[in-house]
């Protein structure tokens, strides 16, 4: 199994790793540690590149299997055994972990005000969506929801990451907020992340340590997707670079 660092440790950039197998026919590698996140919960997989020695591979997909976290790479395939330093993209990554907080702090104020479950979600680097369930919506409501959601993010809260096992997270409803549960029946231990004080849900993305760094965000749309179910699209405005973070 890779060791998945960016589960502990978010602010991770980089990694050094050992190619553990190689698929020359998917052209994919598979590492014994990764700074890469996969992918899931509607957060895209994380790109960057592999260096070995002068050599720069990028590395174009990201995805996890029983075996471990796999990497596409593009140009040639180094053997098994070999030694790499990963390197995440980190303007891009750091921009995701923004847009993922504000996401779980926009369940948080949702849930407070309405109770309603999260139906769909998704996002890009700076801009998502989240599907509610919403039968008593007023679209004087946008306005509201927003000036909330800021004064959430700006009380800095901290996020805090911890790790229950199944049979313990399974006795706390409270962890699911989508209408259906998306953990895999053989997940024994449940990553949580707590937005302290306004969020707290299962989810294994990456997200930054405080809502302060997620800055202003706009709810740029809401739309209607049926009979009392609503879109929710918002965007995370530009910070100043993330590279001394």
């Amino acid at each position: 199994m890779t060791d998945r660092i960016y589960s502990t440790d978010q602010y991770a950039r980089e990694v050094d790793a050992q190619i553990m197998d190689v698929d020359r026919d998917d052209g994919r590698v598979l590492l014994d540690r990764t700074v890469f996140y996969p992918g899931g919960g509607g957060q895209p997989h994380d790109l960057g590149e592999l260096v070995i020695g002068d050599d720069r591979l990028s590395v174009v997909r990201v995805a996890e299997d029983g075996r471990g976290v796999w990497h596409w790479l593009e140009g040639g395939l180094p053997p098994a055994g070999t030694a790499v330093n990963g390197r995440v993209d980190w303007e891009r990554r750091y921009r995701l972990m923004r847009t993922h907080t504000a996401m779980h702090a926009l369940c948080g104020v949702v849930w407070e005000r309405y109770a309603s479950p999260v139906t769909g979600g998704n996002m890009e680097p700076g801009v998502g969506r989240l599907d509610f369930e919403l039968p008593d919506w007023d679209p004087d409501d946008k306005a509201t929801l927003e000036e909330e959601l800021n004064a959430q993010l700006a009380a800095a809260r901290p996020v805090e990451v911890s790790f229950l096992p199944r049979e313990e997270a399974d006795q706390d409803p409270s962890l699911i907020r989508t209408k259906v549960s998306l953990l895999p029946p053989s997940l024994r231990e449940v990553r949580v992340i707590d937005i302290v004080g306004l969020d707290r849900q299962a989810d294994g993305g990456t997200h930054v340590a405080s809502t302060t760094e997620v800055g202003q965000v706009r709810l740029v749309k809401v739309e209607s997707k049926g009979k009392g179910f609503r879109r929710i699209r918002l965007a995370v405005d530009d910070p100043p670079s993330a590279e001394g973070v």
